[in-house]
């Protein structure tokens, strides 16, 4: 978890020369439209005005922005309904919908649970609040657009970003690379719907171990497939890495038939076409560390996580290799 930030720290971040988004504004009120591209510097991000919703509408299939702005009161269709229509593009669902809304409006007309939008802001209000609401719904944004669609957990942006904010602190952290073994089988045998189950199953496991160990600053992250990740304190990766293990051996039985479970695996087809024998789905988990600044960018880490979980899976069983070179 990232420390928390006071206000004036977060102004500054957000006020600095790094590149924010591109935006598109859907008002007719060219007093609110200054207001809001003064936020930012014309290198820090793009902006393109419609004062016609529909049009707006139509631009998005040619040039998608980074985020909405749209003000309620546009003159050809209400914003509520502008953001129906865009959030109805199912392409376009995860680029977030600010609505602009005027303090002299009657909230009680909206019905906040039934509307397509991501945040609103209620204006006037101080410029400062505006730029930080505004960054706020483009991270959460993105935060969505990376997010497993099955599992929810964080994706490859989300998983790469948060290894290299670690070697940037010089963090001592370790990076747990986890793979279930013989899942291609399990899919052929029972269909894709099973394996599915099996995959949050895996996810709910794995939160419940990286989050139930007393090292709070942890991470968990869903590569794709059967490939997870996380991330943990050094001192914290074994307990992990055997609470992982314990849990999956003991829950992997439930998920077959009963005469596969007995018989203690499954007759299935190989890569090849013939068919052969597969034990029941075990877990595989490779861990490298950053003790004493070792890792210089997350290429490393994913190459040598990826390795040791290689080597976890020669003993045929569920099971973890842990990295201790350079432990002091």
């Amino acid at each position: 978890a990232l420390p928390p930030c006071r206000l004036e720290e977060c102004m500054a971040a957000t006020s600095m020369n790094s590149w924010v988004g591109k935006f598109h504004l859907i008002t007719a009120d060219a007093s609110l439209e200054r207001m809001l591209k003064g936020l930012w510097s014309g290198s820090q991000a793009e902006w393109q005005t419609f004062t016609d919703g529909r049009k707006s509408a139509e631009k998005l299939l040619l040039e998608p922005p980074d985020l909405f702005l749209i003000d309620n009161r546009i003159p050809d269709i209400s914003g509520i309904e502008l953001a129906r229509l865009i959030k109805g593009e199912n392409v376009y669902r995860q680029i977030p919908v600010v609505l602009l809304l005027s303090g002299a409006e009657s909230f009680e007309e909206f019905t906040f649970g039934e509307l397509e939008v991501d945040d609103f802001l209620v204006l006037p209000c101080e410029d400062d609040v505006v730029r930080l609401r505004i960054m706020l719904a483009l991270h959460r944004g993105k935060r969505s657009f990376d997010a497993n669609p099955l599992t929810r957990l964080p994706g490859n942006t989300s998983i790469i970003r948060r290894i290299q904010q670690g070697i940037g602190r010089g963090e001592e952290f370790a990076v747990g690379y986890v793979d279930l073994d013989y899942f291609k089988s399990f899919n052929d045998r029972y269909g894709f719907s099973r394996g599915d189950e099996v995959l949050m199953m895996i996810s709910r496991l794995l939160v419940n171990s990286v989050r139930g160990t007393p090292c709070r600053q942890s991470f968990l992250g869903h590569v794709g497939g059967d490939d997870f990740v996380f991330i943990t304190p050094f001192t914290c990766a074994e307990d992990t890495c055997r609470g992982i293990v314990s849990s999956f051996d003991a829950i992997i039985p439930s998920f077959y038939d009963e005469k596969d479970r007995l018989a203690g695996g499954i007759r299935s087809k190989d890569r090849s076409g013939n068919e052969r024998d597969y034990p029941l789905i075990t877990v595989s988990i490779g861990v490298t560390h950053n003790l004493g600044g070792r890792l210089k960018h997350y290429g490393q880490a994913s190459a040598a996580a990826s390795a040791l979980k290689s080597l976890a899976k020669r003993n045929g069983r569920s099971g973890y290799v842990i990295d201790r070179r350079a432990y002091p």
